[in-house]
């Protein structure tokens, strides 16, 4: 087997996933891309309803967009702010659909294991040159591809973290999953008959919380009985919770602050703070939350906006260097932790801070920043553009890492002041406002 021949798999049809096949193409290497999804991003696509608070202009790979302009492609309006949906439309599905990458795109394939041909995770001789063996799942079979290299960019979406607040499942949580929606449904449109006047709860306090609660308020509007209930586990509520506001270089970001700031104060919906769910029970088909001695009765609906995590389940026989409490890469950890910081400021970072111990194995995107809740798209074009000059020995290039990203208008650290931002410009919440 000519090792040196051998493709390298990507996890993952998502932007980030997408723009490190175009890099591979660019680099002359040829990419064999997995999704899970039937379709091209599939997991960007259920969200398709949601309008991103970054424009066009952040969320366009630059070597992607030079490789689709070069087929007669035009960018869309780059101040103009894309749903889900425009972002797959108007730049994704072009951009899997390009003769470089079109055929080695595999729908309805799952990744459920990764391994080297022959040796287990104990094993170090030869590791570095043996080829890595991914088992894959497609309309039943089962079937073994090699790869030279691993970009896992699978992203977390499909992962969510419960309501329970110790990082489980509530007692009751999996019983109730009917009445539960994990992530930001499209409350204005197909899921409308789900919320329209119900008593629904919306657990979370991140920018997925945001969306949730004012497309509830104007469904409120026309369906009068809508009640909205928002608990979050912070003990207060406090100016940082909103973001930047003006300061806020993504200005619709801080839009969506203001918004939900004006929302609250005029006093369409209730606000309970400090809730840690540990229980949920059913009574009448509604839910009761529970959170110590304290009780929450009578909801229609939950809406879980609690943050996501990586799913590491087919890693197990790859060589990981994770943060414990993160779960991102051991160094750049430090840089996204939120005990540490909240402004989401993470100086530019590539293949040296996102290696593990496997040699040529990565994880990129969303998933490489673990379970904490600061990324932006434009972070991961950066990781895959030096990750790709890595896999093809281009070092230079790889530590050549530069990247210039909005400032949130908000940073505080467990010190106070503004120690976690430095010099170094901050990059989004979540991309996805997810």
């Amino acid at each position: 087997m000519d090792f040196a021949a051998l493709p390298v798999a990507v996890i993952g049809s998502g932007p980030v996933g997408l723009a490190a096949a175009a890099h591979l193409v660019a680099r002359n290497q040829t990419p064999i891309i997995f999704e899970a999804g039937h379709r091209v991003a599939d997991s960007v696509q259920t969200w398709g309803h949601v309008r991103l608070f970054s424009p066009w202009e952040f969320n366009l790979d630059p070597l992607a967009e030079t490789l689709l302009r070069a087929t007669g492609w035009q960018a869309p309006d780059l101040s103009q702010f894309p749903t889900g949906a425009e972002l797959v439309r108007d730049y994704l599905a072009p951009l899997a659909q390009l003769p470089q990458i079109a055929p080695q795109l595999r729908l309805n394939s799952k990744v459920v294991s990764i391994t080297r041909l022959g040796l287990d995770k104990l094993k170090n001789a030869g590791r570095a040159t043996t080829p890595f063996v991914l088992t894959v799942e497609t309309a039943g079979t089962t079937q073994q591809i090699h790869a030279k290299a691993v970009i896992d960019a699978s992203g977390t979406y499909r992962s969510p973290n419960p309501l329970g607040a110790a990082g489980v499942p509530a007692l009751g949580e999996a019983s109730a999953a009917t009445h539960i929606y994990y992530g930001i449904p499209d409350i204005l449109g197909s899921e409308r008959a789900r919320y329209a006047n119900r008593a629904v709860a919306v657990v979370g306090s991140g920018h997925s919380a945001f969306n949730a609660l004012l497309d509830l308020a104007t469904l409120a509007e026309q369906a009068p009985a809508t009640t909205i209930t928002w608990i979050m586990r912070r003990e207060q509520l406090d100016a940082a919770l909103y973001g930047g506001g003006a300061n806020d270089q993504l200005v619709q970001r801080g839009v969506l602050g203001a918004q939900v700031e004006q929302l609250l104060a005029s006093g369409r919906l209730k606000v309970v703070t400090g809730f840690r769910i540990d229980t949920i029970s059913q009574t009448s088909q509604q839910l009761n939350l529970h959170a110590a001695e304290r009780q929450l009765n009578g909801f229609d609906q939950v809406i879980a906006t609690t943050g996501f995590r990586p799913d590491l389940t087919m890693l197990s026989e790859v060589r990981l260097e994770l943060d414990s409490a993160v779960e991102s890469p051991r160094v750049l950890a430090p840089l996204i932790d939120p005990n540490e910081h909240s402004c989401g400021t993470v100086r530019p970072h590539g293949a040296e801070e996102l290696r593990h111990p496997e040699p040529n194995f990565y994880i990129v995107g969303m998933k490489s920043y673990g379970r904490a809740p600061t990324f932006l798209m434009r972070t991961g074009y950066e990781q895959v553009r030096s990750v790709v000059a890595a896999i093809v020995g281009d070092w230079q290039a790889a530590r050549e890492v530069q990247l210039v990203l909005p400032e949130t208008g908000v940073c505080k650290t467990q010190f106070g002041g503004e120690a976690c931002c430095g010099t170094t410009p901050a990059s989004s919440e979540i991309l996805l406002q997810l």
